[in-house]
C-alpha cells in the first residue's frame, strides 16, 4: 500500500491554553484534493495553517512524507482568500519571483514561468500590473506563482470566497483542469459546498467548540469533471446532505 503524502494524526492545536482543534485524523493521498468544510470559525484555516507549519500544534503528529512537519518549508505553498501579488511588480515577475529566490537560471526561470503562465491562462498579461487585472486575474497570479516553484503540496485558504459567482465557477473549472494536468497534492479550505464537490477527491466536514471530524465523504464523481454536473440531482442530494450536517 503506497504511503500517504500527509498524515494527520491525533491533532490537537490552538492558541494559548484553549484548543481549537482536537484530536484530528486523516491522511491524504498522493495527487489527491481533499477539501475541507465546516461552519465559519470552526478551524479550518487553522488546520490548514498547522500543515503549512505556520501553527505550532500541542498534541499528535503531522508528517509530510512520513517527515515531521514542525515549520515552513519549500514543500508546501499556501494560497490564501485575499489577494497576495506584489502590487509594484508585474505579471511575469510576480511569477517569477519565487524562482529567483531559488537562485535558478535566468533562462529556466523564463521557461517556467511561461509554462505556468500558460497553464493558468494569463498569456498577453505579462507585462500588466495587478492594478490593471480584474480579481479573477489576480487569483490566476496567485496560482501561477505557487505553481510555478513545482511544491509537493499546494495549501488553498478559501482561495475563491471573495469573487463573484460567475468568476468563481470559472477558476473552478480551471482549476479542475489545471489539477488534472500537474497532478497536484492539495488540501483546499473552503466554505463553498458545491466548490467542495465539484473539486475534491474527498470533504472531511469539521464541527466546532473545539474542531472535531464530523463526517467525511468520498466523492463518487469521476475525473474530468464538467460544470453541468452542479446540476445533476446526485450532486445536489449530496451538497443538501452535507449541509444538513454543519453545525
Amino acid at each position: 500500500m503506497t504511503a500517504p503524502k500527509i498524515t494527520v494524526e491525533n491533532l490537537s492545536a490552538g492558541y494559548g491554553d484553549g484548543h481549537v482543534l482536537e484530536n484530528i485524523s486523516f491522511d491524504v493521498a498522493n495527487n489527491e484534493i481533499l477539501c475541507l468544510i465546516g461552519a465559519s470559525g470552526c478551524g479550518k484555516t487553522t488546520l490548514l495553517n498547522v500543515i503549512a507549519g505556520l501553527v505550532p500544534y500541542q498534541e499528535g503528529r503531522v508528517a509530510l512524507d512520513s517527515k515531521p512537519v514542525t515549520a515552513p518549508g519549500p514543500d508546501r505553498v499556501m494560497v490564501f482568500q485575499d489577494d497576495a501579488v506584489f502590487p509594484w511588480m508585474r505579471v511575469q515577475q510576480n511569477v517569477e519571483y519565487g524562482l529567483r529566490t531559488k537562485r535558478m537560471a535566468r533562462p529556466e526561470i523564463r521557461r517556467r514561468a511561461a509554462e505556468v503562465i500558460r497553464l493558468v491562462g494569463l498569456e498577453g498579461r505579462e507585462r500588466a500590473f495587478p492594478r490593471e487585472l480584474s480579481g479573477g486575474m489576480r487569483k490566476r497570479v496567485d496560482l501561477a506563482r505557487a505553481l510555478a516553484v513545482e511544491p509537493e503540496v499546494l495549501l488553498m485558504d478559501e482561495p475563491y470566497a471573495a469573487l463573484d459567482v460567475i468568476t468563481k465557477e470559472r477558476l473552478q473549472i480551471e482549476f479542475n483542469r489545471i489539477s488534472e494536468g500537474t497532478k497536484m497534492t492539495c488540501v483546499f479550505v473552503t466554505h463553498d459546498l458545491e466548490e467542495a464537490l465539484f473539486l475534491g477527491h474527498r470533504v472531511i466536514l469539521l464541527g466546532r467548540e473545539p474542531a472535531c471530524i464530523v463526517a467525511t465523504y468520498d466523492v463518487p464523481f469521476s475525473h474530468p469533471r464538467d460544470v453541468t454536473l452542479k446540476r445533476t440531482a446526485q450532486f445536489q442530494d449530496l451538497r443538501g446532505e452535507l449541509a444538513s450536517r454543519i453545525q
